[in-house]
């Protein structure tokens, strides 16, 4: 191994060699599957893009871009692009299969921190430190801004989008949510709070919007009137920086600086299992479009993979409390390397 966290066998008759395994060797800011499809997910780190093997925990593909951070990545909903924002202030868009790069967009802004793709892929939402959204309409041989908004005050940490496109929702973190036309690309409502806002959410009903931040508060909002309905406390000690729900809406993850996996029914807003294994704060969580697994990525550079099935007998979910893979934990510049699968 090395310290880049790729681990070669190699042959002691001739040298010849080949790579067994690989992992993140620094902070990984963001998580995201494909659309409806569970066996490959997407990360993004320091340096690179990486797709993974939900399944067997190989990398499939790296996407590097020297000298550059990723901050949020994303891809469209028929699975064509990888979309991708950087530190350098880009949009870039990947071939899934390849990694060739599909177009650049410059100065979109400061820093991308988010950015989400329309659910036809005509149309993309970005937000970045200087607190901007930015529409832009995508053709293949152009990418044109049609609006910018500048509601914000500061970083733009999150966006969701609804069902049909119409609508969309961003969380900053000068306390603010706002709530857009998508086709007007004016402002429809917003809400405030004593808060830094890391994540929010729409359900898939779009009645209600979840959110989370630095209070350590998961709150529930109404979609219309944006009033408070209920709020959880999501941890006792640290800032809450993941936040997601299931596919259904039954089920929703949470994680952040205490490195705890939390899993919640959504509308009991009970928590029914806790899952221990980061050395770093958690900064993304996910469940698996088929519901059967839990991503979380961490600051530490660790991807792991807990089980989340259904048991018959129970009718109730359950959720492993102790992570069915991990790729490579990185901590205080000790490397140790973990793959393992519980029968």
């Amino acid at each position: 191994g090395n310290i880049n966290i790729m681990h070669y066998l190699v042959a002691l008759d001739n040298f010849d060699f080949e790579i067994r395994s690989s992992s993140h060797f620094g902070r990984i800011n963001d998580v995201a599957f494909p659309s409806g499809y569970s066996d490959l997910f997407v990360t993004a780190s320091v340096n690179d893009i990486r797709v993974w093997h939900a399944r067997n925990q190989n990398e499939l593909l790296r996407i590097e871009v020297p000298n550059l951070e990723c901050l949020c990545v994303g891809l469209t909903r028929d699975g064509s692009a990888i979309i991708s924002g950087w530190t350098d202030g880009r949009i870039r868009a990947f071939l899934p299969e390849s990694g060739r790069l599909m177009f650049t967009i410059n100065d979109a802004h400061n820093s991308v921190t988010a950015v989400v793709a329309s659910s036809d892929g005509t149309r993309l939402v970005s937000g970045g430190v200087d607190g901007r959204v930015r529409v832009w309409a995508i053709k293949a041989d152009s990418q044109t801004m049609i609006g910018s908004l500048a509601e914000h005050k500061g970083k733009i940490t999150s966006i969701a989008l609804n069902g049909d496109d119409t609508m969309f929702v961003t969380a900053g973190a000068d306390g603010s949510c706002v709530l857009w036309d998508m086709r007007k690309l004016v402002r429809l409502n917003a809400l405030f709070a004593s808060n830094q806002f890391t994540r929010v959410l729409l359900h898939p009903d779009e009645s209600q919007i979840l959110t989370t931040g630095t209070d350590r508060k998961i709150t529930y909002w109404d979609a219309v009137e944006v009033d408070k309905i209920r709020e959880l406390q999501g941890s006792d000690t640290s800032a809450v920086n993941a936040l997601a729900l299931g596919p259904l809406g039954e089920w929703f993850v949470t994680g952040g600086g205490d490195k705890l996996v939390r899993l919640w029914h959504y509308d009991d807003g009970v928590q029914r299992k806790l899952g221990i294994g980061h050395s770093g704060s958690i900064t993304k969580a996910l469940i698996s479009p088929d519901r059967r697994n839990i991503v979380s990525v961490g600051d530490e550079g660790a991807i792991m993979i807990w089980a989340f099935r259904t048991s018959t007998r129970q009718h109730r979910k359950r959720f492993e409390t102790r992570p069915i893979g991990m790729m490579a934990i990185v901590t205080k510049s000790i490397i140790f390397y973990v793959l393992s699968k519980k029968k």
